[in-house]
């Protein structure tokens, strides 16, 4: 499948959804489209069990944007250091991704997410009582570690449980979810500041972590014991990252899951807030209604993906297509905000946001487009790809803006310089994407008959 054509259970790619159990060291969860989760309460539980640690995922992501005037006034910490900070999480979240594969798809989503949660309470708790810029940023790199798998053991586990149209509806519901927790970390982190301090809201996150722990223990079914590979080693081997990465929708996507998608991300858990407080004036309580009006939009843009992309599939507007359609507005809303400059405000940053959200599609896109046994792997690596730009741009943006303006450049002329190279790097991906439309048919139908071959 090259994921231009919608995923049906009869369609291309049916074969290779037989026998999840196949492969190697595979975790043998049940056959996709079975859909063996017991109805009701069981079935709610199962999703609200992961959708709570993603939650805290999100939020822990996204904090920074509304503690960072606190981060500047109490430490002192230049722009450069706000991207530093914010970027951690991004690093370790990054770094755990290739072996984060690995393990979902040797050892299932229940005891990875477990085990990676343990980490994040630790960091957690090593933040609220760090008491320097090493430290801070030590600490959340291990918060990254922590919850890596927040959102890829879900969708790994509705990749092996859940229908094709079920996982469409699930997973744009689980990108809500991370939105409601970015929209807990504005306003709500705001008001909690005056009562118990940045490192009290993240002694309670600890807290809540510790208790998502509990929730995924009770509600996701159980891991089921490893099935041997029927080709031994060599079918281990086989069904490695190379696979994944030489797949042309990979080849396809990856430059805009980097600047696009991750940009995004960059965008709405950090620099949405620095520009509201530094180019349009506004103080720090004003940045976090903003923030949170950008986290509202995408909420409800996200709950409206999940209502609407089952049936515009149906229709052919799968992933691609969409993305083809809806990018150019996206670019367009982003030059139109640079030109703004200080008249771009939460408004301006939401409706971009909301804009750019069809990007997201492309991650389920790639997991649909490989064998069962291999969708943690494959989801994951494109994962890696996404995080490790929302750490290169976070990061990229604060150098820009210190040496924008240590040549000289103002406030608002900085920010654009910066914002004007993102979105210069994002029309470039964008060009790519089209460009490499082409040759993605007759290559992804002959990687597509390989790697099924694993699982038979």
């Amino acid at each position: 499948m090259t994921g231009d054509e919608p995923r049906t259970e009869g369609g291309a790619g049916a074969g290779a959804e037989a026998g999840v159990g196949a492969g190697a060291g595979a975790y043998s969860g049940a056959g996709v489209g079975e859909d063996r989760l017991p109805p009701g309460f069981a079935l709610l539980g199962f999703f609200g069990a992961f959708a709570g640690a993603y939650f805290l995922s999100a939020l822990l992501r996204a904090v920074t944007a509304t503690l960072a005037p606190v981060f500047s006034a109490e430490l002192g910490l230049k722009a450069a250091d706000l991207g530093l900070l914010a970027g951690a999480y991004f690093l370790g979240f990054s770094a755990m991704q290739l072996p984060l594969g690995r393990a979902l798809d040797r050892f299932g989503p229940r005891r990875t997410l477990l085990s990676l949660l343990a980490l994040a309470v630790i960091g957690c708790l090593a933040f609220a009582r760090a008491d320097g810029l090493a430290s801070l940023v030590v600490s959340r790199m291990l918060i990254g570690v922590g919850v890596s798998a927040g959102l890829m053991a879900p969708l790994t586990s509705y990749r092996r449980w859940l229908t094709p149209t079920a996982q469409l509806r699930a997973n744009s519901w689980m990108l809500m979810t991370g939105s409601l927790g970015m929209v807990a970390s504005t306003l709500p982190v705001q008001w909690l500041l005056p009562v118990a301090g940045w490192r009290g809201v993240f002694w309670g996150l600890a807290g809540l972590l510790a208790l998502a722990m509990v929730l995924v223990a009770l509600f996701v079914p159980r891991d089921k014991p490893a099935a041997p590979a029927p080709g031994g080693p060599t079918a281990a081997r086989q069904g490695g990252y190379r696979e994944i990465v030489r797949h042309p929708l990979f080849i396809r996507t990856a430059p805009a899951g980097f600047f696009i998608y991750g940009g995004l991300i960059a965008v709405q858990s950090l620099w949405a807030g620095p520009w509201m407080t530094r180019v349009t004036g506004i103080d720090a309580g004003g940045a976090a209604r903003g923030l949170f009006v950008v986290n509202l939009v995408m909420l409800f843009t996200f709950m409206t993906w999940g209502v609407v992309m089952p049936r515009l599939a149906r229709r052919g507007f799968d992933a691609m297509r969409l993305m083809r359609l809806l990018l150019p507005l996206g670019l367009a809303l982003l030059a139109l905000n640079l030109w703004l400059g200080a008249a771009a405000g939460a408004w301006h940053w939401a409706v971009w946001c909301l804009a750019c959200t069809v990007v997201t599609l492309s991650q389920p896109a790639v997991g649909a487009a490989f064998p069962t046994a291999l969708a943690g792997r494959a989801l994951s690596a494109f994962n890696l790809v996404i995080f490790a730009g929302v750490f290169a741009i976070q990061w990229g943006i604060g150098l820009l803006i210190d040496v924008a303006q240590a040549l000289g450049a103002g406030e608002v002329g900085a920010f654009r310089a910066a914002f004007g190279v993102f979105a210069a790097c994002s029309l470039a991906s964008y060009l790519w994407l089209l460009g490499r439309t082409a040759a993605v048919a007759d290559n992804g139908r002959s990687l597509r008959r390989r790697s099924s071959s694993l699982e038979t």
